[in-house]
């Protein structure tokens, strides 16, 4: 698969803005205006800010220094009972849980998928005995895989024990490659009940529709186009790659969904819900972040489970230049998504309440665009942390020459708000001499070329 680049010192674009603006920032107050205009916006009417009163539930860690079996199911179980337990939620009912495999099954700096970008096999068997022994009737485990073989095969050839998976599942485990319909007829709708950022419904795999109870298990990420990548952007994955991948149609593609989903360069297929605005920035810095919490208000997650024991750092996959591993040793689960996972991005140094464009989101930041619809408080201050104290959690991803970037950004990039308007008309002058100079730096093409290959 060809390989990208992301977080690295090449210039691009917003780079070049930031640089070229920055005179004219001091100017105005150190705001910079989003690389998108506000007249190239959605005409989606805009929605009443619930961050504030945004629903809260706790989060749990527990230390886990290996992926030793029995020691992730006891860790595991310890989580789970430090939110509750699962008894209730599960008992008698089918489970879907969307793993976290983006891409293919590679090694990456010498070291199996399942101890860099993918969940580890522990984890899920670990998760797939707990839901046994708390009642759950079935037991489905679904990705949209890049592969035409059998999803059984796929896993077994990059070292799966798929046997012990369904012994710790009461052999009660399904599993499916939801990049098309699969076993289904036809696929299901989910409508974003608010009406959506970008999408207003998606059709996707049944068992997405036909599950009592969706887990979202992923891996503690940063991510090159989503700033982090957890529970809420692990749901990217179940758009199935048959509608929006690059080649859709086809119920049986292997290509992913850059130019559809991240560019918007394709419109979806006859009958597939489309767009609420074509008129919409074909940015992937707008568009992902969008994408991510219209998927997920309409697949509300019921309970998140993020394995950050063995992962890595600087972006989500082996497409990435210059990720290498680390080794946080935690377990992390939670019954709120965006709680769940501004939890996480705590733990790994950075701002879960970032404003958008603020690193470690490249564009919009996806948990302050849930927070806004009310799924659930990206403020830190208002989630209860369980087990591991969050200051004894922490484990920095960001290396320090990145940091101190990320602090150059934070002075320096603004979004652009009313009083720019009434500035004198000096502070005009430097704006139009970078003008002069971006137009004659910048490609002739409107959209910005995405880090990386959109594995997911």
């Amino acid at each position: 698969m060809k390989e990208g680049t992301v977080m690295s010192s090449a210039m691009n674009r917003r780079e070049i803005l930031v640089r070229g603006l920055g005179t004219a920032a001091a100017l105005v107050g150190g705001r910079l205006p989003l690389v998108w205009s506000t007249s190239q916006e959605s005409a989606v009417p805009p929605l009443p800010d619930r961050s504030k009163s945004a629903p809260t539930m706790p989060v749990a860690i527990q230390r886990c220094d290996s992926y030793e079996p029995s020691l992730v199911r006891r860790k595991l179980d310890a989580a789970l009972e430090l939110i509750g337990g699962i008894d209730k939620l599960v008992r008698g009912k089918t489970v879907t849980v969307k793993l976290n495999l983006t891409g293919e099954i590679h090694q990456l700096c010498g070291l199996p998928a399942g101890r860099t970008y993918h969940v580890h096999q522990s984890v899920v068997a670990a998760l797939c005995a707990a839901l046994n022994d708390a009642g759950a009737q079935r037991i489905v485990l679904v990705e949209a895989l890049y592969y035409r073989e059998p999803i059984e095969k796929v896993l077994m050839t990059g070292g799966w024990d798929i046997a012990a998976i369904q012994s710790a599942g009461g052999h009660k485990v399904i599993l499916e490659n939801t990049k098309n319909r699969g076993s289904w007829p036809r696929y299901s709708r989910l409508n974003v009940p608010w009406g959506g950022y970008l999408f207003p419904a998606f059709d996707v795999n049944q068992w997405y529709e036909k599950s009592d109870v969706f887990v979202s298990l992923s891996k503690l990420k940063e991510h090159a186009s989503a700033g982090v990548t957890m529970a809420a952007k692990n749901l990217f994955g179940i758009l199935p790659t048959a509608l929006y991948g690059d080649d859709a149609p086809n119920e049986d593609t292997v290509k992913a969904r850059g130019a559809l989903l991240h560019m918007g360069q394709r419109a979806v297929p006859e009958g597939v819900p489309g767009e609420i605005d074509r008129r919409a920035p074909r940015d992937w810095r707008y568009r992902v972040p969008r994408i991510v919490a219209d998927v997920v208000c309409a697949r509300p997650v019921d309970l998140a489970v993020i394995d950050g024991i063995d992962t890595i750092r600087g972006g989500e996959g082996y497409w990435n230049e210059a990720v290498e591993p680390i080794q946080p040793k935690l377990l992390l689960v939670g019954r709120n998504v965006v709680c769940t996972d501004a939890v996480c991005t705590t733990v790994i140094g950075h701002d879960p309440m970032a404003a958008h464009t603020r690193p470690p989101f490249p564009g919009e930041n996806h948990l302050r665009l849930l927070a806004a619809t009310g799924v659930g408080t990206n403020d830190i201050d208002r989630i209860e942390v369980r087990g591991v104290p969050l200051k004894q959690a922490i484990c920095p991803f960001a290396r320090q020459s990145q940091k101190t970037e990320d602090r150059r950004q934070n002075s320096e990039v603004r979004i652009l708000t009313p009083d720019f308007w009434l500035l004198p008309l000096s502070a005009f002058v430097p704006l139009c001499l970078c003008a002069f100079t971006w137009t004659n730096v910048q490609s002739p093409k409107p959209t910005v070329p995405a880090p990386a290959i959109f594995a997911i």
